[in-house]
Order: C-alpha cells, then structure tokens, then sequence
C-alpha cells in the first residue's frame, strides 16, 4: 500500500528584491518555480515570469528602494498570488519616483522604454497603487484560462512598430560602402 501525502502549496509568495539588476534573475527562477509547483500553466508562466523582469526593471530604473536607502542599495518587493479561479497577480512595491508609469513610444532605435507596453500585450489587466509611505506598487493581472493562449497568439497584432516606410531613410546600404 502506498502512501500518498498531498503537500499544501502557498497560493502566494513575496519577497525582497535587491535594487538594481543582480536580483531580477533570482525572482524569475524564484517565480517560476513556484508557479510550476503550484500547477500553473507554462505558457502563464513564461508571461508572468516576463512582466516581473519587466515590472522588476522598471522599479530599479525608476523608483527608489524601499525605505530610506539609496538608489544601488535597498530593496523593492517583488510578490505574486494564485486565486482559487486561476487568477494571477503579479506586484511590484518600490519606494517611488519622479514620475508615474506610463507607456512611452520609443523611437524604433531606442534601446528601451517597451517595458510597459509588453506589459499591457501579455496581461489582462495592470495598473499603479500608492500608499500613504510614498511606495508604490505596479500590479499586472495575467489568467490561467484558454484565453491565455490565444493572447500568446495575438501578441504581435497588439504590439505594433511603425512600418518601415514611415520612418526616416535609415542608410543601412551606406553603412556597407566602404567594405570590400
């Protein structure tokens, strides 16, 4: 006779995150593990894993740590939550900064700003929380549904780049001149 003993598996998990990029890769494995224990779907998961590196990102670059620590030292917190119904959040706490997220439209040369608009293809919903400390929480609402697939499918469609023929005549033959 076997013994089967089921193992409770926290529907949530939170925790501290060092301000700057040397914790970002902990969360995601973190995260990913936890989600993975708890059943969630992988194509959820490689979701949610991105929009924390990106909501993780933007708190590093943006806001300050939790606190009362400099910019380089301190945390922000990074925490995510299953609902019984397969709701998934995802929540980024840092200490604020100059400016609220928003979308930006980057030129199609930037080397950043997408952030949020990768954000706003894979999640069913986010949005911005303060709190009367001045921290600041991003939130992003990703669901274990059928839907969760077909946004995977669709994410091109919702995350458009101008067409090439409307930005400016970028040269790239000239670049080649000068080789032989």
């Amino acid at each position: 006779m076997a013994l089967v003993v089921a193992q409770e598996v926290p529907a949530s998990s939170s925790m501290a995150v060092p301000h700057g990029p040397a914790g970002v890769g902990e969360a995601r494995h973190r995260m990913r593990a936890h989600l993975r224990t708890g059943g969630v779907a992988e194509t959820v998961i490689d979701d949610a894993v991105l929009i924390l590196s990106e909501l993780l990102s933007n708190a590093c670059r943006h806001g300050r740590p939790l606190g009362d620590a400099l910019a380089g030292d301190g945390d922000v917190r990074a925490a995510w939550r299953v609902e019984p119904t397969g709701r998934l959040t995802v929540e980024v706490t840092d200490g604020g900064g100059p400016t609220r997220p928003v979308p930006a439209t980057p030129s199609i040369t930037a080397h950043g700003g997408r952030g949020l608009n990768i954000i706003t293809a894979l999640a069913d919903d986010w949005g911005v929380r303060d709190d009367h400390r001045g921290e600041v929480t991003v939130w992003a609402v990703v669901h274990k549904a059928a839907h969760a697939v077909r946004r995977r499918d669709d994410f091109a469609t919702r995350v458009t780049a101008p067409a090439v023929s409307a930005t400016a005549d970028l040269g790239f033959g000239d670049a080649f001149d000068g080789l032989d």
